[in-house]
């Protein structure tokens, strides 16, 4: 699933290419893609036609365009397989286009494709700075200049959970996904099982440093592509799969011991770590 790299190099693709358009039409093509609009399809192309798109926005993994005269936002997220792509209205269908919005200059029009169609649009009531009401428990990322450091460790060492799940959950810290905890971790020499109530400030704030770090410079070359499924509004893929320090890599050497990478199986994904660098912890958290 697309984090929070791969999620801000599609919202900045919108920014170009989508900020300040008004739309001529709405087309849904399959009724999953808008299964989030209590009303359905109908009344999501309804709400959309005439409305001009502010500047695009994202918190964590979701992006949304506020209608500039307020009230509503465009909300989307990406699910497993989503691609919003910004299209000539000549360039031939894809296979698995879902909804398009077309616009009253004429221009390129704006695709989501999705062949897995776990993603979904809707258009939602957003409040006075413009966020949509259902993201008000997703808590800001750690590149959002206005994240809370302090408050951030204080709700980590009183979570009664492991660092890993504490990463993933999107109430306490949002955009960090399986890889890029995976990546952060190894960088931090954490176990992805060493409970938080273990952890000192200062590795806290390693920890969160790490995370900062390895996402920026995967958002630097376009984020983390594994197949076709994720690519920026120009259909393009990012780099950073060449990059992984953890993340893909069992049985090949650590780059800082030369251990052998493990897979482990965790909450029906996969945690890759260097048994050497990062230690099983004494103290468990079930």
């Amino acid at each position: 699933m697309p984090e929070l790299p791969e999620v801000e190099v599609v919202r900045r693709g919108l920014a170009r290419w989508v900020t300040g358009r008004t739309v001529a039409a709405a087309e849904v093509r399959h009724p999953r893609a808008v299964r989030r609009q209590p009303a359905g399809a109908a009344d999501f192309a309804a709400r959309l036609a005439g409305v001009t798109l502010g500047e695009a926005r994202r918190r964590g993994k979701y992006l949304w365009l506020p209608f500039t005269d307020g009230g509503f936002a465009l909300l989307g997220h990406l699910g497993m397989s989503g691609q919003l792509l910004v299209q000539d209205p000549a360039t031939p269908d894809e296979t698995h286009l879902r909804v398009r919005l077309r616009f009253t200059d004429g221009g390129r029009e704006l695709r989501f494709v999705d062949q897995r169609t776990f993603g979904h649009l809707a258009v939602e009531p957003a409040d006075a700075d413009g966020l949509p009401q259902s993201l008000a428990h997703i808590a800001r990322d750690p590149l959002d200049p206005r994240f809370d450091e302090a408050a951030f460790f204080t709700a980590l060492r009183a979570k009664r959970t492991t660092v890993k799940r504490a990463l993933l959950d999107q109430s306490l810290i949002s955009g960090v996904g399986n890889i890029y905890a995976d990546e952060a971790l190894w960088r931090s020499k954490l176990h992805y099982d060493r409970p938080t109530a273990t952890l000192t400030r200062p590795l806290a704030q390693t920890l969160l440093a790490n995370a900062r770090e390895v996402m920026s410079a995967a958002l630097a070359v376009g984020g983390t592509s594994f197949d076709s499924l994720y690519v920026n509004v120009n259909g393009e893929s990012g780099y950073f799969s060449r990059s992984l320090d953890a993340y893909g890599r069992e049985g090949l050497p650590c780059y800082r011991c030369g251990t052998e990478i493990r897979r482990a199986a965790w909450m029906n994904r996969s945690s890759y770590f260097c048994p050497r660098c990062q230690r099983v912890p004494r103290q468990r958290t079930d």
